[in-house]
């Protein structure tokens, strides 16, 4: 046992040496390819066997033509494994090659694909290296997708602003000039202008708010029913005017957890757009049921349907669509159905809209009062 135990520590300490002076090889040449680290690697367990069996040569009692042999044997061996390092470096070498090319695609125009061959965790990095390409291309398109947006949004609402400030101007400078017949029906008509441009300008301070996620709600039970009956009565006047008539059926106790100003506002801004985009004679139908452990509130108008290239930018800021979906020369800067979707998705909610029965039905999907 002694004599084993003499075998074991001086194998340990000669090999510990080899591996030493590779350690500090491999240090030195840290910066140097693969290949090299590959073939350092083999390089040392060979060291250490060769160094091994060195040292303990006459513990072991070992003759001079043995220990030849087994030196022999040894190199033979190393350099065989070395051999096949370098052919294994290859692989590792050409996976890391592959790995630099798609990291070189990352945010380009072009597709990119994940390793085909390779090391598994160079393949889970190259995987992943294309999920994050994915995932930048699709911030870039909605980051494009919002400067137009913005775009828009500042060429209508200028075309919206200059237009009631003209009217404005121009009444102004008849009532200083005198030349107004009726100046009360002017003052009404001035009143009515400012009106439209605070209902435009507290638009674009809520979709603000929204945006930059200061918007703060205070969420409490909600009547689902009452609230939908308030914005209906508050759109009569509207829809007489207008011949559209405006029906609701929702379900008894039906109830949300919501700030009741933001769902007022949500289904207030539906049914007046479903409203404004009826013909005469035209049905808006508000309804409301249990789906699950969600609330599920439709409003149905009678507009003619969207065309399918415009259905995925019905809520996108300053949208309105075609002409025939605004036949109001003042409805509005398209900021609407932005400021639904900003406020259903604060409550964690969803809003979609697709063509129905000639015409278009918004659903807003929210969670249920437990």
């Amino acid at each position: 046992m002694s004599d084993m135990l003499a075998v074991v520590l001086i194998a340990a300490a000669w090999s510990g040496v080899a591996g030493a002076v590779c350690a500090a090889v491999a240090w030195r040449v840290r910066s140097a390819s693969i290949r090299v680290a590959l073939g350092l690697i083999a390089a040392a367990a060979i060291a250490g066997v060769l160094s091994g069996v060195v040292g303990t040569s006459r513990a072991m009692f070992l003759s001079d033509h043995d220990l030849r042999v087994v030196m022999v044997v040894c190199a033979v061996s190393g350099v065989v494994s070395i051999g096949c390092a370098a052919l294994m470096s290859r692989v590792v070498v050409r996976a890391a090659q592959g790995l630099r090319e798609l990291a070189g695609k990352i945010g380009g125009r072009t597709t990119v694909a994940a390793l085909a061959d390779g090391p598994r965790e160079l393949r889970d990095v190259g995987t992943e290296l294309a999920r994050s390409h994915e995932r930048l291309h699709a911030a870039q398109q909605r980051e494009q997708h919002l400067e137009r947006s913005r775009r828009e949004l500042v060429a209508w609402v200028s075309h919206d602003l200059r237009t009631p400030l003209a009217g404005l101007r121009a009444m102004a400078e008849a009532l200083v000039d005198g030349l107004a017949e009726d100046p009360r029906r002017y003052h009404q008509r001035m009143l009515a202008e400012v009106d439209r441009m605070t209902v435009m300008v507290d638009d674009l301070f809520e979709l603000s708010r929204i945006h930059a996620g200061t918007l703060q709600l205070s969420l409490q039970p909600v009547g689902v029913r009452d609230l939908v009956s308030e914005s209906i009565a508050g759109a009569t006047e509207i829809a007489r005017s207008r011949n559209v008539t405006v029906d609701g059926c929702i379900d008894a106790g039906l109830e949300v957890k919501a700030d009741p100003g933001a769902l007022s506002r949500v289904v207030g801004n539906l049914v007046m757009n479903a409203i404004r985009h009826t013909p005469d004679d035209g049905v808006v139908v508000v309804s409301g049921h249990h789906a699950g452990a969600m609330v599920e509130l439709s409003v149905t108008d009678a507009c003619g349907g969207i065309d399918d290239a415009d259905v995925d930018r019905v809520f996108d800021v300053a949208w309105r669509g075609d002409q025939a979906r605004t036949p109001e020369p003042y409805a509005g800067a398209g900021l609407g159905l932005a400021i639904v979707k900003g406020l259903v998705e604060a409550h964690r909610g969803t809003v979609a809209v697709a063509n129905h029965l000639g015409g278009c039905r918004f659903v807003v999907r929210l969670p249920a009062q437990p």
